[in-house]
């Protein structure tokens, strides 16, 4: 066996990648590791013998692919988030950092490690596998006699202290949560207005019985009240139409409002009253369609900027991304890959469906001439040598490049005739594709020396030394981010999540998806700052 894995290195690497993906589905008390298992099983191949080994290729290839993807989805909230809140949050998440770092070095000088090692305990105690490989990456260019060396101990640090930084977190949100007392409950109930995420899209027919709305228009309600509702058709006596800006309403109305239930309800008690009747089920000259957003053209653009109304007799009333329906409104910007749902003339729909393309075979094309070129502009980045006070040099490498690049580029969205970004699904499969061949790499390269270092007695201090830095970075975020900053706790338990089963456990203790704002609002901005902080603290005790 032994021999087989040796001379075939694509054999290798795919029989790591598939045991390791099926141990990661286990669950034990609702966690599991996920993909992050692919590394451990990686490890444990590795560790059968010293010449096993696949090519730094599979691991760079897998590295950019990953970090480059998670730029694009994340580009658009990244910086919509700093136009947003300015830089509270992201000093807040620098701080943050900085606390770990800082709990870094000391746990650096408190045991004594290599600056390898005390490097590779930072990315795994943050979980961040792009920190690690950025590290990496700084260590192959460093001409440094003992690279190898020095890159299986950053390896060893991450993977003994990776365990803890998924628990470590955990367990600092279970006692904060019962020292500062949070009522999640009474959390979501507050921010329902601006953060209705954790609501179902639903809708209702109204009748029009508010004297004081007999006449009004469209735009002037819409303007008056501010409601979080996409209206739908609307029947006078027997005559059913959508309505438009100029639309009046009058009193014996009825209209399908669309929204979450609370924004409904309000809506309805200042409209009127709420119908048995639903239009929505009168199909006789409108049609109710779900399109996919397939057409380039569309992708980047703003519903308002398509002037549907003047072209057509439609309303866009939800979109759909990934698993969620959104309310659609005129600044929603359309994706490719998004569903959308709206309501048209039957003449209208199948122009709308070949405006919107509604193709799930030309999503499954990539541009290989955007993502080739936003890859190529990102390397170059990467090389470009960053010179801080003190003579410290770095370079964001293969991880930082094509991450800034893929956020610049994601935010745009398109330049031209170019679209930077990438279908929803294919953009999961190519990161996750990413993703487990630099796992595999990484762990099959590391796993003599690893099991080498555990059986030698040298890895309860590394344990140690990780359990410190993730557990009580949390709690002191968590503490100085509740009682000083003022940001909601179920948004904390979202920044934290280094890994996707801390925000799985954070949601299960909020009941709401509240904490995913929280984690992708800070993700990006933390996984940039943990790439440049690993890379520094690597340069500075070393």
């Amino acid at each position: 066996m032994i021999e087989l894995l040796r001379a075939n290195e694509l054999f290798l690497l795919f029989i790591v990648i598939a045991i390791g993906y099926a141990i990661g589905r286990i669950k034990i008390k609702g966690n599991s590791l996920g993909v992050a298992a692919v590394l451990f099983v990686g490890l444990g191949f590795g560790a059968l013998d010293p010449s096993l080994k696949v090519s730094d290729a599979f691991f760079l290839l897998g590295l950019v692919i990953f970090v480059y993807t998670i730029g694009l989805s994340n580009g658009p909230a990244f910086f919509k988030n700093i136009k947003k809140s300015g830089f509270r949050d992201v000093a807040f998440v620098l701080g943050m950092l900085t606390v770990s770092g800082a709990l870094t070095i000391g746990v650096h000088f408190l045991f004594g490690f290599e600056a390898a090692v005390s490097s590779g305990l930072f990315a795994g105690s943050t979980t961040n596998t792009p920190a690690l490989a950025g590290l990496l990456d700084t260590i192959s260019n460093s001409g440094n006699a003992n690279t190898k060396e020095m890159m299986e101990d950053a390896v060893i640090g991450y993977s003994l202290s990776y365990p803890m930084g998924v628990l470590g977190v955990m367990i600092a949100i279970m006692i904060m949560q019962r020292l500062l007392k949070i009522d999640f409950k009474k959390e979501e109930y507050n921010l329902r207005k601006e953060y209705p995420i954790g609501q179902a899209v639903e809708n209702v027919t109204v009748k029009i019985t508010n004297e004081a709305l007999d006449g009004i228009t469209v735009r002037d309600l819409t303007n008056r009240y501010r409601w979080s509702v996409v209206l739908g058709r609307i029947k006078k006596g027997d005559q059913v139409s959508l309505p438009n800006w100029d639309t009046k309403i009058n009193l014996g109305d009825r209209i399908i409002i669309v929204g979450t239930q609370e924004e409904l309800e309000d809506a309805a008690d200042t409209l009127g009253e709420i119908q048995e009747e639903h239009l929505s089920n009168d199909r006789s000259e409108y049609e109710v369609r779900r399109l996919f957003i397939s057409n380039p053209e569309i992708a980047g653009q703003t519903i308002a900027s398509l002037n549907l109304p003047q072209k057509y007799s439609a309303v866009i009333s939800r979109v759909r991304r990934g698993d969620v329906d959104v309310i659609a409104n005129a600044d929603t910007v359309l994706e490719l890959g998004d569903r959308i749902r709206f309501v048209a003339h039957r003449k209208d729909a199948k122009a709308l469906s070949k405006l919107f393309g509604d193709s799930y075979d030309a999503l499954s094309h990539i541009n290989l001439f955007s993502f080739g070129l936003g890859i190529a502009l990102g390397l170059l980045l990467g090389m470009v040598v960053i010179q801080l006070p003190g003579g410290i040099g770095f370079t964001l490498g293969f991880a930082g490049g094509p991450l800034i690049v893929a956020l610049i580029l994601g935010s745009l969205r398109r330049t031209g005739s170019i679209v930077w970004t990438l279908p929803y699904s294919a953009n999961l499969t190519i990161r996750q594709l990413g993703l487990i061949l630099l796992l595999a790499s990484i762990g099959i390269k590391s796993g003599h020396q690893f099991f080498s270092t555990i059986a030698n007695g040298g890895a309860t201090f590394m344990f140690l030394g990780g359990t410190i830095i993730s557990t009580f970075t949390a709690i002191i975020t968590l503490w100085f981010g509740y009682k000083v900053v003022k940001i909601p706790f179920s948004f904390l338990m979202g920044m934290v999540a280094n890994q996707p089963a801390i925000l799985d456990f954070g949601l299960a203790k909020a009941g709401n998806r509240l904490p995913s704002y929280g984690f992708t609002m800070m993700f990006p901005v933390a996984l940039i700052i943990k790439i440049v902080y690993v890379q520094i603290i690597f340069a500075v005790l070393g």
